[in-house]
């Protein structure tokens, strides 16, 4: 019997001639740029070592753009960003031991968000493997366990023959819902070993569909059809499957109000009569939603944001959509539907018939004008104006990241995305310095619109070598640094339940005199000039820094009832 795909493997006559004669001079390191190229990716971020020059040396050989940052874990954000922006594997080149280990905290956050980053380490050279003590510079007994815990797939690469198979089963890893980070090592001396196999042309590495069941969707239409007070939570996983038009005709069809989570800003529009927008540290919310006599859970795993900080009880019938099996009711019984939240969405969408509720949108302005009300009675209108400001100078269609600080943590409750994939946030695993060096990755990815990074005075002293690298490469994103003299949100944490903070206040730098010596523009502003400083320093071409000094508040939680 012949397939159709057996007359695609066969060689042309110049493909044939092509392999029987590659180009001299080319090593392991040829192979990685070769299979990446292949792949489809365009570029590359990451940092050299010594382990790792002979990728190095193959990208001069290489189409490929490199984007050298100036920190392993500022890399792993770039690449974080530039894999959510568009959708693709981001390759992130690093050395072994030290360089390797450097940025971990930036995986884990690409693994709680479903950041879809390809990190290719170097390794000791192979003599030097199998968990010995042989002396090598950089030397681990098991690099790659130090992985394991957090990345989705671990691959390991130990003749030059084995990289573009590896390389390519991670990139399928790493783009098969749920996205997230993926580990490949390599030894020195693969890398750095003369090869005479024919250069890496088109490799097949197409992601696999996470399909639903049928029968359970089947099952999940129906409940939703029959519902009294159905009701929607769009997490994260929306945002990673593009799938916010899919929700909104299911919103639609069904009259059931939607709220996004954090990591799901903009899956679901801000003003829709049917949005709860953001409101999940709110009592009046969670109140909302746990009326509900089905709930429909889409691509959100109810973690602590997410639950109000697991203050959540819901009372009806939950329908939880999750690409990651190990989310699936970990953490409230459900109907569980192990799917991509878009071919699920699309699935429900052929199956639930319409229903029409003429009393969801009243609730829904009742339920935002209690919070609203809620908010206005803590004496918090410099936070709302500073927030506001932002939302105003940040130009529709730019996307924004934001860093573990006060604002972003206002931002995650009140900010308008304006569209799906556009605000990004260290939420995931909640890690600092993430705002800046994953700007610049967004940045990379679309140079066509300005980027904004959001950070506190704390979060920027871990990204602050990155000024470099803006400039370097002439990269449109503006940072503002809101600097309340320390760290602001761990002072009120402390403050609150001890009465006092400890080590929290922070000796820092002039922060616009510093960006200048960066040759990066700076200014210092105040919240009465914030918007227009912010929209002059988005509009003007290359990077800039825009400081705030300002002490802000949270609101005051409501999870406690």
């Amino acid at each position: 019997m012949t397939h159709d795909h057996d007359l695609v493997l066969r060689p042309t006559a110049a493909q044939t001639e092509a392999a029987l004669n590659p180009p001299p001079g080319r090593t392991g390191g040829d192979l990685v740029v070769e299979t990446l190229a292949g792949l489809g990716a365009t570029t590359v971020f990451g940092l050299p070592g010594q382990h790792a020059l002979g990728v190095f040396d193959a990208l001069r050989r290489s189409a490929l753009r490199y984007v050298g940052l100036r920190v392993e874990n500022n890399a792993g954000f770039a690449a974080d960003a530039y894999g959510r922006v568009t959708g693709e594997a981001a390759p992130l080149l690093l050395s072994t031991g030290p360089g390797a280990l450097t940025s971990l905290a930036a995986l884990q956050e690409a693994a709680a968000a479903s950041a879809p980053v390809l990190a290719i380490s170097s390794q000791v050279p192979t003599a030097g493997l199998g968990g010995g003590r042989h002396g090598y510079l950089h030397e681990l007994p098991d690099q790659a366990a130090s992985f394991r815990g957090v990345v989705k797939s671990v691959h390991t690469v130990r003749t030059p023959s084995q990289i573009p198979s590896a390389i390519a089963a991670a990139w399928q890893s790493a783009l098969t819902a749920p996205h997230g980070p993926v580990w490949v090592e390599i030894p020195q001396d693969v890398l750095l070993a003369k090869t005479a196999l024919p250069v890496v042309t088109a490799m097949d590495a197409t992601p696999q569909d996470l399909v639903p069941r049928p029968e359970l969707t089947a099952v999940a239409a129906h409940l939703l059809s029959t519902a009294a007070r159905p009701a929607i939570i769009a997490g994260g996983g929306v945002v990673r499957a593009d799938a916010s038009g899919k929700l909104r005709a299911l919103a639609e069809r069904l009259d059931a109000p939607v709220v996004t989570t954090f990591g799901g800003k903009g899956a679901f529009p801000w003003n829709h009569p049917l949005s709860l927008q953001s409101w999940l540290e709110d009592r009046h919310t969670t109140g909302f939603l746990e009326d509900a006599d089905v709930l429909l859970v889409v691509g959100s795993g109810l973690g602590e944001l997410s639950s109000n900080y697991h203050t959540f009880a819901p009372r009806g019938q939950v329908i939880q959509i999750e690409a990651d099996a190990g989310k699936l009711e970990a953490n409230h019984p459900a109907l569980g539907i192990h799917a991509d939240a878009r071919l699920a969405l699309q699935a429900l969408l052929e199956t639930v018939e319409e229903r029409t509720d003429d009393t969801a949108a009243g609730r829904v302005r009742d339920l935002l004008a209690r919070v609203r009300d809620r908010i206005a009675a803590q004496d918090l209108t410099l936070e709302q104006d500073v927030l506001a400001s932002v939302r105003r100078a940040l130009p529709a269609g730019s996307p924004s990241f934001w860093d573990m600080t006060i604002l972003a943590y206002w931002a995650w409750s009140a900010f308008d995305a304006q569209a799906p994939n556009t605000m990004h946030s260290a939420q995931g695993a909640g890690g600092l310095g993430y705002g800046f060096p994953a700007a610049l990755g967004a940045a990379v990815a679309d140079p066509t619109r300005p980027v904004l990074a959001v950070s506190g005075d704390g979060g920027a002293l871990y990204s602050i070598a990155e000024l470099a690298t803006a400039r370097q490469y002439g990269l449109d994103v503006t940072w503002l640094i809101v600097d309340d003299g320390g760290y602001g949100i761990l002072r009120e944490y402390m403050t609150d339940a001890f009465g006092r903070a400890t080590a929290t206040e922070l000796t820092r730098p002039d922060y616009v005199a510093l960006a200048e010596s960066f040759g990066v523009p700076g200014v210092r502003t105040s919240p009465d000039t914030l918007e227009a400083d912010l929209a002059r320093a988005l509009a003007a071409p290359g990077p800039s820094v825009v400081v705030l000094p300002a002490v802000l508040r949270m609101f005051a939680p409501t999870h406690l009832g």
